[in-house]
């Protein structure tokens, strides 16, 4: 478990989710009360993930970490990331700034570890295609939101032909689209599919406002108000026929199934999902920042990704997979 940034606990959480934790360590020393209150609510013997343990533990400060190791039974701290290289079978990311992960990421990638990367995974293009140059070349990288794993958006989707004809869709954030647009955009497209074809930002003052269109017809709003922190997972989908509302309120199970979902995937060698929704998802983020930094023009999905393919045949040389035919599978 490497790297934490502030306002993002979860080495805290997801080490916990993982490993088990003692609650009174983590009363006394954890700072994210929303951490406390919803391990909290779980049966305090099931909380662990069977066949995984995280054994090593880094945090930019370092003082941040031997608390965090006390709490949730991890037993190496170490100085520095790249000492758990030889050591771990496999590494989590667990910052969510999308504009430093290929510096984080990248001696473990080159080392031949498995590399989950926190939300989003990138938010420039350059460092969409340096990821995708390297799964081309074979390396294992994963990232997604926990909102793709979320009960309830998982339990509508298995009831969306109820609603008809798909014609809108709002999912909210709260915090800055850079870093949080990612929950509100997996919780659409877990409902959407893949398929976005253009993105169009309104920026206000504390927020922005991004719309979406979707080959299936549907718009997509995706908005991310800075301080809205009591409205976030809030969804609304709207069909020909009915539509729902819901608010995503289950942290720990969307957590728990995404980190499953990971280990899974060590334990297979299969993707949970297809590394090209991923690609996509990122592109409808760097698309948000691209039109907002145009002054709210139509940013289109198709012209982003050509320029992305280009950028990752130059870097690659021929070497690897086609990325065309890896963003086809």
């Amino acid at each position: 478990m490497l790297g934490m940034v502030p306002g993002n606990g979860h080495p805290w959480s997801w080490s916990a989710i993982i490993n088990g934790y003692d609650p009174e360590v983590m009363a006394a020393k954890c700072t994210y009360p929303g951490i406390i209150d919803y391990l909290g609510q779980q049966p305090l013997d099931e909380v662990r993930v069977s066949g995984a343990r995280v054994t090593h533990l880094w945090t930019d400060d370092p003082a941040e970490a031997p608390p965090i190791a006390e709490a949730d039974f991890i037993d190496h701290v170490v100085d520095g990331p790249e000492d758990v290289i030889g050591a771990v079978d496999a590494v989590i990311i667990s910052t969510d700034d999308g504009s430093d992960h290929v510096r984080r990421a990248r001696p473990f990638v080159e080392a031949g570890l498995p590399v989950f990367v926190d939300k989003p995974m990138a938010d420039n293009l350059e460092d969409l295609a340096w990821f995708l140059a390297a799964r081309c070349r074979g390396a294992r990288i994963y990232s997604s939101s926990a909102l793709r794993y979320a009960p309830e958006v998982l339990d509508l989707r298995a009831r969306l032909a109820e609603l008809g004809e798909l014609r809108w869709v709002s999912s909210f954030t709260a915090k800055s689209w850079e870093r949080y647009g990612i929950h509100a955009l997996e919780a659409a497209y877990a409902i959407t599919g893949p398929g976005y074809q253009w993105v169009q930002t309104a920026a206000l003052e504390g927020g922005d406002v991004v719309t979406a269109g979707h080959e299936g017809g549907a718009a997509v709003t995706l908005p991310a108000i800075h301080d809205a922190y009591g409205s976030f997972g809030a969804i609304q989908v709207c069909g020909t026929g009915k539509h729902e509302s819901l608010h995503f309120t289950r942290t720990y199970e969307a957590f728990r199934a995404q980190l499953v979902a990971f280990v899974d995937t060590l334990q297979t060698g299969r993707d949970s999902h297809p590394f090209s929704q991923t690609v996509e998802q990122m592109l409808v983020i760097i698309a948000g920042r691209e039109s907002r930094a145009g002054g709210g023009a139509r940013v289109e999905i198709g012209a982003l990704r050509d320029e992305l393919m280009e950028i990752v045949r130059i870097r690659n040389a021929g070497e690897g997979e086609d990325p065309e035919e890896l963003l086809r599978l």
